[in-house]
């Protein structure tokens, strides 16, 4: 038993070098191919499931690596895929002969800008920055329209007053869905804005959806030289001042400081700022503002990073007026530098009444970059809360007293919300 148990591997050691020796060395090299290629197929096959795996998966700015380098994965972005395409355009594009490299580059730069999915982070080229420049201070040709994005649909925040806009009958919370027959759910801000605006005398068409109406309507507008002052005084009786402020721009801290001056040097007991569509602008000329109707010190509004690292901003002195009894009249136009003034007045003295109805909700804070070559990058680099720490964004602010302004009112000129204000002021400080 023993020796059998012995002798059976030796035959077949035996046979096993029988057959060795049979095999060629030709076909020993044909067997190392195919081990080879089985090989090269099971790492293609593992490799393709880590792209699968990965290509899901966001990669973090922070945390990218930049190489040129074809078949890279894991954390790194093939700038090597931009060139290729790039090529493709160049070699086989009908019409490469007429391709600008310079259109190519910016609109592969606002694309990248677009892919954040924030509306408020985009790019300027030279000729779009010129005119974001010439808007904020007030003189352009266009129809005087300040737009946004809410709920993903493009929106007037505010036609300005006197403008052609406000002349057409366009209105807050308007929802534009399309522009000149084109359809406007597919363009950014700068892209609409680009469309609307246009030589003065020429005109626009644009097809708008009403909160409260069955059916879109067109509106044509007739393009005009925009200059609007953003600060009017008015005095209801003699003991009541209106100080209306239409944007937050160039002229609205010189123009706020003159008209709150003649406020202070009369009889006046009742204040009524009216920030209704009033779309915002300049942060540093509501801090200004701030501090000529609150005390030295105070809390004008908080801004929050990504980090939640937050940065107070305080008034700076100069207060006329924080003993007024006071009414902030907002409403649906009432965004951005409005809502942080309406907040921090709101919060920070008891004898402010705010009417109107909730703000539009855009409490983001864009850095302005100058870039290369004439160019610009606005983006999007922190929140606002009020002094109490509450968000804007998104949410707007609240009136103390809301005070609907229907469609009757607004073609009878009817005014029930500034009504609302008088009544509200002279039942506190008698008539």
């Amino acid at each position: 038993m023993e020796v059998n148990q012995i002798e059976e591997p030796v035959r077949k050691k035996n046979k096993i070098k029988k057959l060795l020796s049979k095999i060629t060395k030709r076909q020993v090299n044909t067997v190392v191919v195919i081990l080879m290629l089985l090989c090269f197929f099971w790492l293609g096959f593992e490799r393709g499931k880590q792209v699968n795996q990965v290509s899901s998966v966001p990669i973090k700015l922070d945390e990218v690596v930049f190489k040129n380098e074809i078949g890279r994965v894991d954390n790194t972005v093939d700038f090597a895929l931009f060139w290729s395409v790039w090529g493709l355009l160049k070699d086989k594009y009908v019409d490469s002969a007429q391709l600008d490299a310079r259109k190519l580059l910016y609109g592969a730069i606002r694309g990248m800008m677009q892919a954040t999915g924030d509306p408020y982070t985009t790019f300027f080229d030279p000729e779009e920055n010129k005119k974001f420049n010439e808007e904020i201070s007030g003189n352009f040709e266009g129809i005087g329209a300040e737009l946004g994005v809410k709920n993903g649909i493009l929106t007037v925040i505010a036609p300005l007053q006197g403008t052609p806009a406000d002349q057409a009958g366009l209105r807050a919370g308007d929802k534009i869905i399309k522009i000149d027959g084109k359809a406007a759910g597919d363009m950014s801000i700068e892209d609409a804005v680009s469309q609307i605006r246009g030589p003065k005398d020429t005109a626009v068409v644009l097809t708008i959806f009403r909160e409260g109406s069955k059916d879109t309507q067109e509106i044509s507008i007739t393009r005009n030289i925009i200059n609007v002052k953003s600060v009017k005084l008015t005095f209801k009786g003699d003991n009541i001042a209106e100080i209306e402020i239409t944007k937050f721009g160039d002229d609205t801290e010189s123009g706020f400081s003159q008209a709150i001056a003649k406020v202070s040097a009369s009889q006046a007991k009742g204040l009524i700022i009216d920030l209704r569509n009033n779309p915002g602008g300049y942060l540093d000329a509501a801090v200004t503002i701030a501090s000529k109707l609150l005390p030295k010190g105070k809390i004008v509004v908080i801004e929050e990073d990504a980090s939640k690292k937050q940065d107070k901003l305080y008034t700076r002195g100069g207060d006329l007026a924080s003993e007024l009894e006071t009414v902030v009249l907002i409403n649906e136009g009432s965004a951005s530098a409005s809502e942080i003034l309406a907040g921090a007045l709101k919060e920070n003295r008891t004898n402010v009444t705010l009417i109107g109805k909730k703000s539009f909700g855009k409490g983001s804070v864009q850095e302005f970059i100058k870039t290369a070559q004439g160019t610009a990058a606005k983006i999007t680099v922190a929140h606002w809360l009020t002094p109490n720490g509450n968000q804007i964004n998104e949410l707007g602010i609240k009136p103390d007293l809301e005070v609907e302004l229907t469609n009757d009112d607004y073609l009878k000129n009817r005014d029930p919300q500034m009504d609302a204000a008088l009544k509200n002021l002279q039942e506190k400080i008698g008539k």
